[in-house]
Order: structure tokens, then C-alpha cells, then sequence
């Protein structure tokens, strides 16, 4: 079947139960397509792994015992921990580490019968906006090569959006799945913070940090998202006490009467004109299909920028600090004692975005400066999120842009990295609430890039979120267009 890389994870999932094909040949088709590795997408492709888990999955799909989606192929960001492949997190400080277990997520999935694909490249320590920061060179983005993919999980953007695997995981502290997906026109969600294990994830920002699924559609996220979350509260301090929901449930019940909140600070000076017009095409939509827009006001979404800036490399300093060269990865060959191992290792295996954020959380956090930057921080962070329920008061779900411009050429922000920084500006305030929230494929704008439309939930709305982002993918079909040659 040529077409197996087009099709759908739950389209997979049928024809892999009903044994129309065998998950080795899903797979080979896939590992196929990732000869050469196109867009610098993976970062550890390993075929005989794979095809021993697609055997394995052939023999319990024959016997009876197959999970859920047994078979159908998943590829993972390289900040989640794997036995099999080696674990980078985009770095070149942990070059070749292989961890000894695998962490929740990446378990999770194998558990349902997923087969990895490999391990996917990303910004280094998942601290970027294009994926420019990885180590091992930029991903490209399938709709323009010469553009950025968006970040971190750039890379799991890139595979899905290329074909080269079904379905991917993702990370996200401040955007860092949703923005990607909006840049590669895919659909991607981050749940409550606290729903998904962060287990054996490469930490950057631990109240921040949280996994979440990238796939095609939101059909095919609510199926990923109940398979990866649940509790874990024996090995994961921050994980919710809370069994694991089925978000395909509700995912055909009415949006009749639906109030969609609409942000006036998300529509301001600043949003590029093509991008608003997608997103306010697929507002049109949701009126078509009987929502009801509201206006409503997030007052604090600007301080959401320092307010991450602080908060983020501060819990990155602290985070960072075992990387040093003494019990694996990189370690400097020429050193006079420990204290000048620490200082030539950090200083060769680190890149620039991770040292700039390394040292602008301990400035944050040293004496002097904690009571004015870090406390502040945190009470303005805390205003955030009571703007949410406040807004919430009015409305269901809130919807805005992604990002405020389509994905941009590579090197355009070099010279300035607070270009970057200000394009998380409409992802921030929901990841420093803790809220759900996700990207769906809205159109497109200048250069025929992708857009997103942004869809925030309250706490543990995931499946009406998904409810809302199947309903407009049923009404439209950007979710089915692909780059040219996939």
C-alpha cells in the first residue's frame, strides 16, 4: 500500500487490527521515507529496533493481546529518555548518552503498541522558538525549506508534516508544541500541566515543562493524549492523581452554543495581517457551526514575556546544573582539577541559548536580586492565572493566534534573540496558568505558510477542546493539505 505514510493513526490503527497490513510493513514503509533523513528531522534512527518492535506487535496483533494502537509507528523528541536510542536532548553535552530505563511517556505509548520510529532533533535542552539551537543543525520546514520549523519540538513538527511518521511527541514549556505545530500546519495539544508524566523527560522549566502529542488531527491527538496521560505520582512529584480519560468520547457531541472567548490583547498591534485573517476565517467557522464568540480580556498578557524570561532559565540554572562532566556525557579532555572540568566541559558542550539562559537565571536568583525578579515573577504569574478564570467565567474556551506571523526564514532573528522571544507571546500565558491548550490548522498566510488557531481550555478540558478543534476539522480541510511531493 503506497499511501500508508498519508494516513491517519486511527486509519492505521483499523488497518492494522483488521490485518489488512502487518506493522512491518508500516514500518519499513516509514523507515523508507526517512532514508537520508529529510529536513534533519531525527536525530537516531536505529531500523533494526524498530522492525524488532514492529515483529512484536505483529505477534500479539495475531494472537489476540494487541493494545490499541498496536503497530501504527510514533517518533519521539529527543528530551524524552529511551534504552534503545541514544538521548541528545539537542546537545552536544550528552552526545551518545543512553539512559537505562525509558521515561513514562515513551513507556505509555510502547504499552498501546506504538513502534518508535527514533528520536527527533529539537533546540538544545528544548530552549528555543525555531530549532535553530539544536546542536546538530537547524530542521527544516517541509512547507519551505529555507524556513524554520518553529521550536523545540521543531522536529517532531517536521516529521509529521513530511510524512515520515504518523505521529510524534512533543514538549511544552512555553509554546513549544503548539507553535511548531501552527508553523507545519499539523495539530498539536498540551495538556493541564501535571496530566502527563514528566518522568524521564530531560527537564528545562519543571513547573513548566509537559508532554503532549502531534499528529495530523485532533481525532488522532485524543487517541495519543489517552494513551500517554495518567497518573504517576510514585515517580513524578508534579503528576495529577487522576485516571486516565478517553478523549475521543465526546469528540462528535454538539459545539451548538459553545461560547469561544476572543482575546482583544491577542488582536492587537503587532499580529500580522495574514495570520489574522486565517484565524478570523476560522472563527467564521465556529459561528457556521453555532458557537457563540465573546469578547473577553487576558489584561496581563504582555508581562507574560519577562515574566516567563524569569521564571524559566531560573528553574533552568538549577535544572542544568547536572550536566557537568562527572557521571555521563561530555566530558573536557584537558583540565587541571574538578573545578576547571566543570568550567570546559559546560563551556564545550553547552551552546549559546543554553549558556545565555543558564546565566540569566542565576542572576535572577542571586542574592539581591531574588526578592526583585523571581518573587515578582511568580505573583504576576499568579495574576495570569486568575485572568483566566475570570475570563472563563464568560466563556467555554478561549481561541486566538499561535504565533503573530507565519514561520520565518532562517537566520532573520539571528542578531536579536528577543525576536524569538516575543514570538511566544500568545503561547506563554497558558503555560504559566498550567492550562490545556492546543494548535490547529486555520489556513494559511504570506508564502502560503501555514497558520494555527490557538484553542485554550480550562484546567482539565482537554476533550472539549479536542471536541472543539474536530469540529472545525471536520468543516475544513486544512488539516489534510501536505507540502508539495508528500
Amino acid at each position: 500500500m503506497s499511501d500508508l505514510h498519508n494516513l491517519s493513526v486511527k486509519a492505521l490503527a483499523t488497518l492494522l487490527h483488521t490485518k489488512e497490513v502487518s506493522a512491518v510493513e508500516v514500518a519499513t514503509r516509514f523507515l523508507a521515507r526517512m532514508g537520508g533523513n529529510p529536513h534533519n528531522a531525527f536525530l537516531d534512527i536505529d531500523s533494526e529496533v524498530t522492525l524488532a518492535q514492529a515483529r512484536a506487535s505483529d505477534a500479539k496483533l495475531a494472537d489476540g493481546t494487541a493494545g490499541p494502537l498496536e503497530g501504527v509507528p510514533v517518533a519521539h523528541k529527543d528530551v524524552f529518555v529511551t534504552r534503545d536510542f541514544a538521548t541528545t536532548a539537542g546537545s552536544k553535552i550528552l552526545s551518545g548518552y543512553r539512559s537505562p530505563f525509558d521515561a513514562t511517556v515513551v513507556q505509555r505509548l510502547r504499552t498501546a503498541g506504538m513502534v518508535t520510529l527514533g528520536k527527533l532533533n529539537c533546540d538544545e535542552f528544548a530552549m528555543g522558538s525555531a530549532n535553530e539551537n539544536s546542536a546538530y543543525g537547524p530542521v527544516q520546514n517541509p512547507w519551505d525549506t529555507a524556513r524554520v520549523p518553529g521550536g523545540s519540538s521543531g522536529g517532531s513538527a517536521a516529521a509529521v508534516a513530511a510524512g515520515l511518521a504518523p505521529a510524534a511527541t512533543g514538549t511544552d514549556t512555553g509554546g513549544s508544541i503548539r507553535q511548531p505545530a501552527s508553523f507545519c500546519g499539523i495539530t498539536g495539544i498540551k495538556p493541564t500541566y501535571g496530566r502527563a508524566s514528566r518522568y524521564g523527560m530531560i527537564a528545562y522549566a519543571s513547573s513548566l515543562d509537559q508532554a503532549g502529542p502531534m499528529a495530523r488531527s485532533a481525532e488522532d491527538c485524543a487517541l495519543l493524549l489517552r494513551a500517554m496521560c495518567g497518573a504517576d505520582i510514585d515517580r513524578d512529584s508534579t503528576s495529577l492523581d487522576m485516571p486516565t480519560e478517553d478523549f475521543s468520547a465526546t469528540l462528535n457531541s454538539s459545539i451548538e452554543g459553545l461560547r469561544i472567548g476572543i482575546p482583544k490583547e491577542f488582536f492587537g498591534e503587532g499580529l500580522a495581517t495574514d495570520v489574522r485573517a486565517a484565524v478570523d476565517g476560522a472563527l467564521r467557522e465556529y459561528e457556521k457551526l453555532g458557537a457563540k464568540l465573546v469578547p473577553i480580556s487576558l489584561p496581563r498578557t504582555e508581562l507574560s514575556i519577562p515574566v516567563y524570561y524569569i521564571i524559566a532559565p531560573a528553574e533552568a540554572s538549577s535544572n542544568l546544573s547536572r550536566f557537568d562532566g562527572v557521571k555521563f556525557g561530555h566530558r573536557a579532555k584537558d583540565y587541571t582539577d574538578l573545578v576547571d572540568m566543570y568550567k570546559k566541559t559546560r563551556a564545550e558542550g553547552f551552546g549559546n541559548e543554553v549558556k545565555r539562559r543558564i546565566m540569566t537565571g542565576a542572576y535572577v536568583l542571586s542574592h539581591g536580586y531574588y526578592d526583585a525578579y523571581y518573587l515578582q515573577a511568580q505573583k504576576i504569574r499568579r495574576m495570569i492565572a486568575d485572568d483566566f478564570q475570570n475570563a472563563f467565567k464568560e466563556c467555554d474556551v478561549i481561541a486566538g493566534p499561535v504565533a503573530p506571523s507565519v514561520a520565518w526564514k532562517f537566520g532573520e532573528n539571528a542578531n536579536d534573540p528577543v525576536a524569538d522571544y516575543l514570538a511566544d507571546i500568545f503561547t506563554l500565558p497558558a503555560s504559566l496558568a498550567g492550562l490545556p491548550g492546543m494548535s490547529v490548522p486555520a489556513g494559511f498566510g504570506a508564502g502560503n505558510m501555514p497558520v494555527g488557531l490557538q484553542l485554550i481550555g480550562n484546567y482539565f478540558k482537554e476533550a472539549q477542546l479536542l471536541n472543539a478543534a474536530h469540529h472545525l476539522q471536520q468543516a475544513t480541510d486544512f488539516h489534510l493539505r501536505k507540502p508539495q511531493g508528500i
